[in-house]
């Protein structure tokens, strides 16, 4: 009879049995059998593949980023959901504030790679992150007006472009000195240029006028001259220097003239470069540069900008997950516990340190073990957000296995990453059903 049954339930199981076997055991022992061959499968190359894995820069690019992808994003994303579901249940409109955290796990990681690489773009006017950043920035940094000027070849001024522009002989008080500059797109004019004036000849003074020396039409206007069809440049900044410092400063009037105290007599002009400086546009937030290292013998561990971007990106798609499931958790947790913590005399504070979250443990640990495995498979938000300059800076294992096995064609190199994987998920998994068993046990 006890015979009859076990065949019985072998049978019901079957199915199941040979989904797995087909789904799972058979790919997991294929790649593992598949890692130790060469690219075209022909040849037995032993452990080539694993030592390329960990030795070729594109391959320990990736296992850089996965480690702060692992260490980094499950943390913030769990420590964001502990935040919000301890606040939610102390605001009124907890529900909807849950709903719009909650709301980005509507979206595929596709959709959200779209909406991040438009919020990340460059350009402040496409850009909303960039957008918020110059707008800050040009609240308490004015940017030049002048950011493509540029002095004629035969203007008597020189300097390297985007400045500084220097005369090329010494002033003299009483001598009204010309500026003239090309460059600037009429319609990037500033609103209060006028037409520009000849400057006076003032006695024991160094005068002058500095101008747009361009004129639309042909023959219209005169090089070094100025014409009243020209535009001034109004707050041009002008230094008289002499042997290297700077002795007199003043900025141009509306018509572009300008005048100088007698110091100035015999120095020569200079227009510094804050007068040229290009407009600020942002943060490149989607380049390569680092924002720190961390030397660990022959292995250097960074984390760069393009990097953390993506991982926002994560965050804010994930920070809602964690909320829901640890909210879940809060409501589980006795009120007669927090109550008596406060008539004990703890503050805040200590009752979310010392109770809440040592109550929550479980669930903390749930929701970032989760993460860790989600993380460790991330590919889609990096595919979609970098761009193909600073794809290989934001480069992660899964992104690898897939360039390895379609670009390049190597399936042995793609196996050894896809065994790499296994073998991080697997102490992972092991941790999680570990502390399931020990929950059951209680």
């Amino acid at each position: 009879m006890t015979g009859t049954r076990k065949s019985i339930a072998l049978l019901f199981l079957l199915p199941a049995l040979v989904l797995l076997g087909a789904l799972v055991v058979y790919p997991i022992g294929y790649s593992v059998v598949r890692s130790f061959f060469n690219a075209s499968g022909s040849s037995f190359i032993g452990f080539d593949n694993y030592e390329t894995l960990f030795t070729r820069e594109d391959t320990k690019a990736a296992i850089n980023n996965n480690i702060f992808w692992v260490v980094l994003a499950p943390t913030v994303a769990t420590a964001l959901g502990l935040i919000f579901a301890v606040l939610t249940e102390r605001i009124r409109w907890g529900t909807a504030f849950k709903l719009v955290v909650f709301m980005p796990m509507a979206i595929s990681m596709l959709a959200a790679g779209i909406i991040f690489r438009l919020v990340y773009d460059q350009d402040p006017e496409k850009g909303a992150a960039n957008a918020v950043v110059t707008s800050v920035h040009d609240t308490f940094v004015s940017s030049s007006a002048f950011p493509k000027a540029h002095p004629r070849p035969d203007a008597g001024i020189a300097g390297k472009a985007g400045g500084p522009f220097l005369t090329k002989d010494p002033v003299r008080a009483g001598t009204p000195v010309l500026l003239p500059l090309v460059g600037v797109a009429p319609d990037q004019m500033p609103d209060g240029a006028k037409a520009p004036k000849a400057a006076p000849t003032t006695a024991g003074k160094v005068t002058g006028t500095t101008w747009q020396d361009f004129t639309l039409g042909k023959g219209a206007g005169k090089k070094n001259q100025v014409d009243a069809s020209e535009v001034g440049y109004p707050g041009m900044r002008i230094e008289a220097v002499k042997d290297g410092k700077v002795v007199a400063s003043t900025t141009a009037a509306s018509d572009g003239t300008f005048t100088l105290p007698a110091a100035a007599d015999g120095a020569r002009l200079r227009l510094p470069e804050a007068n040229f400086a290009e407009p600020y546009n942002g943060v490149d937030w989607l380049g390569d540069k680092k924002f720190f290292t961390i030397h660990l013998g022959g292995f250097d561990l960074y984390l760069n900008i393009v990097t953390t971007a993506i991982m926002v990106a994560y965050v804010w798609m994930w920070a809602g997950f964690a909320m829901v499931l640890i909210g879940a958790g809060l409501a589980s947790i006795p009120r007669e516990l927090l109550e008596a913590a406060r008539v004990d005399g703890a503050s805040e504070w200590q009752v979310f340190r010392r109770v809440t979250v040592p109550l929550l443990a479980p669930v903390l640990a749930v929701v970032l073990v989760t993460l860790m495995i989600n993380v460790l498979k991330i590919f889609d938000l990096i595919f979609i957000i970098a761009p193909g300059s600073s794809q290989d800076d934001a480069n992660v294992l899964a992104l690898q296995l897939y360039r390895s096995a379609f670009s390049e064609s190597n399936e042995g190199l793609a196996s050894a990453i896809a065994v790499l994987l296994l073998l991080l998920v697997i102490p992972v998994m092991w941790f999680n059903m570990r502390r399931l068993r020990r929950e059951v046990r209680r």
